[in-house]
């Protein structure tokens, strides 16, 4: 998991200004360190019909833009609420699976990834309080090879060994997006030279700080690459993983598998 709670997230990283580390053509502001622009994800509709949203080369990210409410189901029970900003000073964003259409076939309700326990969980947010925009990448992580693949407009770009979560420790399997990118204070630390922040927790370690956050990050122990060593995190040699960063907008899918 994001190791950096043993010591304390505050004392060892400080929030990354994503739009200056983003590759070009990502929104500007502060909100935005999402790939891509502003784009109605409906074209036809039915109104009132939920339907799934993305293909297997675009996805799509909701940046909240308004303090937003999380619903069960579109106007439904309240199952949380979101400000602006994380408690690392992130943006908030969601990734987006989903919309319920109105009868002028605009998205009036967008179901979203959320970053909190447990691992996977929905729900629905008024597409008033978010900013839909496109996103192009994918990460693919192999826990049995110990490998990740990261994958930009359908095309592998990226593919490094990783060290994985111990079986005490073991790193969640599932479908999550990258929901904030952090750069330590010191990058010859524990962390490397950066951290990608994922929705998923730690399975057991629930009582760490901010409820144990997974990241990809770098290592200052190049030894454990290629082994099951972690806390849960994915561990990767500092140089790809400099590579990896600045290329991946929050907003981007992570798929965690066997």
């Amino acid at each position: 998991m994001l190791e950096m709670t043993e010591r304390g997230i505050s004392s060892v990283m400080v929030a990354a200004a994503l739009a200056a580390l983003v590759a070009a053509g990502c929104a500007a502001g502060r909100t935005h360190g999402v790939a891509g622009q502003h784009v109605k994800l409906a074209r036809h509709c039915i109104a009132g019909v939920h339907r799934p949203v993305g293909s297997p080369g675009i996805s799509w990210a909701g940046v909240v833009v308004r303090p937003a409410f999380v619903y069960r189901a579109p106007a439904g029970a309240r199952i949380a609420r979101f400000g602006l900003f994380n408690a690392n000073g992130v943006s908030t964003v969601f990734g987006v699976v989903g919309e319920q259409l109105d009868a002028r076939c605009r998205p009036q309700w967008v179901h979203v990834l959320l970053p909190m326990r447990p691992n996977g969980a929905t729900g629905w947010v008024r597409a008033s309080h978010v900013q839909l925009v496109r996103v192009r990448t994918r990460i693919v992580v192999d826990l049995s090879e110990r490998r990740l693949r990261f994958y930009k407009r359908g095309r592998l770009v990226l593919a490094s060994p990783v060290a994985v979560g111990s079986s005490a420790t073991p790193t969640p399997l599932g479908r999550y997006y990258v929901n904030q990118r952090l750069i330590p204070r010191d990058p010859g630390g524990p962390f490397g030279p950066g951290a990608v922040g994922i929705s998923a927790f730690s399975p057991v370690l629930t009582g760490w700080t901010q409820g144990g956050p997974i990241a990809i990050h770098g290592t200052n122990e190049p030894w454990s690459i290629g082994r099951a060593v972690s806390n849960g995190c994915i561990r990767m040699p500092n140089p790809v993983l400099q590579k990896l960063f600045a290329q991946t907008p929050s907003g981007t899918p992570v798929l965690i598998r066997r």
